[in-house]
């Protein structure tokens, strides 16, 4: 997969090739991280991006050319998105669909946005990442690409590394608990040290239903609406007794 970003702030994106599921990705030939700095397709003296915008208003706006030559310059742009407070929200399904794209370009965007000429006819995806502000599109790309880098074959060490965890299944994941057993009298649960991997499974699925219910019963609701399976019957029908 080529991922293409165009931003005006090159050197700060650069540094998450050396981290953590992204650094894997990239050194295994999974991602090519081709990074576009878009001062470079200024025609201004002062390698300016931005303008004031028409109709007066606060702050500056990125202007057209530069963002329109440096996209005529990737081979590989496959969909354009455009990280905005405008855009779809960005979860587990949007990220599972991006992971099957070939190529992706983003587009940062900083100060005030972009031209929304740009949006109109070059744009096909917009993207937020949540309703807050930030200073710009790099952060909120760093996000998408190390979600999308831990979906592609061979990044984890399986896919149920990332299949058991939070909101890939539509729950939060449920807690988890490592040495020592007993931390300050504060004792991991019994169940977890039984080795009747089948109980496992039913008390760590409860746990994963338990905790989405309390802290996001928005998933909760969904979840159990669109899943209708003999375990969760089980579970919800009756508690058996696990710790």
């Amino acid at each position: 997969m080529v991922i293409n970003c165009l931003t005006t702030f090159p050197e700060f994106i650069s540094s998450i090739r050396d981290y953590s599921m992204i650094k894997r990705a990239v050194d295994d030939n999974k991602v090519e991280l081709n990074i576009v700095n878009l001062r470079d397709y200024s025609k201004d003296p002062n390698r300016r991006t931005d303008d004031y915008p028409y109709g007066g208003g606060t702050g500056m706006l990125m202007t057209c050319e530069p963002i329109v030559d440096a996209l005529d310059s990737l081979k590989n742009k496959g969909k354009v998105i455009y990280l905005s407070p405008a855009g779809r929200s960005l979860d587990q399904e949007l990220l599972n669909e991006l992971k099957e794209e070939e190529n992706l370009t983003f587009i940062c965007g900083h100060y005030e946005g972009i031209d929304y000429r740009i949006v109109e006819e070059y744009v096909d995806l917009e993207i937020s990442i949540g309703d807050y502000v930030v200073s710009g599109g790099e952060i909120p790309f760093m996000i998408i690409v190390d979600g999308i880098s831990r979906l592609l074959p061979g990044v984890l060490a399986s896919n149920i590394s990332y299949e058991e965890e939070s909101f890939y299944s539509g729950l939060l994941e449920h807690p988890q608990y490592t040495r020592p057993y007993d931390f300050r009298g504060l004792k991991v649960p019994d169940i977890l040290l039984s080795g009747d991997h089948e109980k496992i499974r039913l008390y760590n699925l409860r746990k994963s239903l338990e905790l989405t219910k309390n802290k996001r019963p928005d998933l909760y609701e969904k979840y159990i609406k669109e899943n209708d399976n003999k375990d969760i019957k089980k579970i919800l029908d009756r508690k058996e007794e696990e710790e």
